[in-house]
C-alpha cells in the first residue's frame, strides 16, 4: 500500500499548494490514502467545515489535529459528524470528536489512523503512552487493518522518538507533527515501522514556522505586546512523507520525503 502524509497545513498558502499539487502527486505516486494535519489550516489557527471540504475535494482522505484543533469554535459543532476529521485521542473523556478511526482506501483495504499529542512542553493531556497500548489493542496491524498510521503531535524530538520505538512493529508509520520544520531522519525502524521526527509544514517557508516574519521577530527582539500572528502569504511548499508497505504485514518497505513548490528544494520519490 502506498501512503502519503502531509505535514501541518498553515493558512492559505498551505491550503493552496495542497489544492494545486496534491491531485497530480497522488496520481504520480499511485497513492492509495492521504492524511494531512490540518490544525493550522484556518489562518494558522484551527480548521473550518469549508476548509475540510476543500481538502477532501483535493484528495485528502483524513485530517488530523493537535493543540490548535479547537481554535475555530465551529469545529466543536461539526467534528462529531465528520469521521474523517480527528483530534488527539488523549484529550479528556467527553471531548467532542475522536482520536482514532478506521477507513477504507481507494482500493478497498482497511487503514487505521491514530492521532495523539505529546506532553513535554505541551498541554498536560492524558498519557499518550498508556493510550497507545489501548488503541493498538483495538487496531491491530495485519489483523483488523492492512496499514496503521500514528500522527504524534509533539514538541520534543525525544518524546517522538520514544513513541516510535514503542510502536515499532505495530504501525506502518509513526510520524511527528507540530514543529513545522521537516527533519531529515526518515528511516525504517528495526521491527518495520517507518518514522520521521517531523513531517514539516505545507505553507510558506519564507516565514517563521509559517507565520509572517515581522510579528515574531518583533516579539523576540523587543519583548513588547504585538498584534496577533498571521500566516505568511507567499508561495507554499507541499511537504510530506511517502510510505510504501508490505502487502502481507503492513509494515514499511520504503519511506521518502516529498517536497513540491515554494522555497525548499524539491524532492519526489524516484521510481514511484
Amino acid at each position: 500500500m502506498r501512503l502519503l502524509f502531509c505535514g501541518d497545513i498553515v493558512g492559505r498558502s498551505g491550503r493552496d499548494v495542497i489544492v494545486e499539487r496534491l491531485p497530480e502527486l497522488r496520481r504520480q505516486l499511485a497513492v492509495e490514502f492521504v492524511i494531512a494535519n490540518g490544525e493550522n489550516a484556518a489562518a494558522g489557527f484551527g480548521i473550518t467545515r469549508k476548509i475540510c471540504d476543500d481538502l477532501f475535494a483535493a484528495g485528502v482522505d483524513c485530517i488530523t489535529g493537535g493543540n490548535h484543533s479547537w481554535d475555530q469554535k465551529e469545529a466543536v459543532g461539526f467534528i462529531d459528524a465528520e469521521p474523517r476529521l480527528l483530534r488527539p485521542n488523549n484529550y479528556p473523556p467527553g471531548t467532542p470528536g475522536r482520536g482514532a478511526a478506521s477507513y477504507q482506501t481507494s482500493r478497498g483495504r482497511k487503514i487505521a489512523v491514530i492521532n495523539l499529542m505529546g506532553r513535554l512542553f505541551m498541554d498536560p493531556l492524558d498519557d499518550p503512552f498508556q493510550q497507545i497500548e489501548t488503541l493498538l489493542g483495538q487496531h491491530r496491524l495485519g489483523g483488523t487493518c492492512d496499514a496503521l498510521v500514528l500522527d504524534f503531535h509533539a514538541e520534543a524530538t525525544s518524546e517522538k522518538m520514544a513513541m516510535s520505538h514503542v510502536v515499532d512493529g505495530r504501525a506502518s508509520l509513526c510520524i511527528g507533527t507540530h514543529t513545522h520544520v521537516p527533519t531529515s531522519d526518515h528511516m525504517i525502524l528495526p521491527k518495520g515501522t517507518a518514522y520521521q521526527s517531523d513531517a514539516g509544514m505545507c505553507g510558506d517557508y519564507d516565514s517563521v514556522i509559517g507565520m509572517d516574519k515581522s510579528t515574531p521577530i518583533s516579539r523576540f527582539t523587543r519583548k513588547l505586546p504585538t498584534e496577533r500572528l498571521a500566516p505568511a502569504m507567499g508561495p507554499g511548499t507541499l511537504c510530506a512523507v511517502f510510505v510504501e508497505t508490505d502487502e502481507k504485514t503492513g509494515l514499511a518497505t520504503r519511506v521518502e520525503p516529498v517536497r513540491l513548490g515554494g522555497r525548499l528544494q524539491e524532492a519526489i520519490p524516484v521510481g514511484a
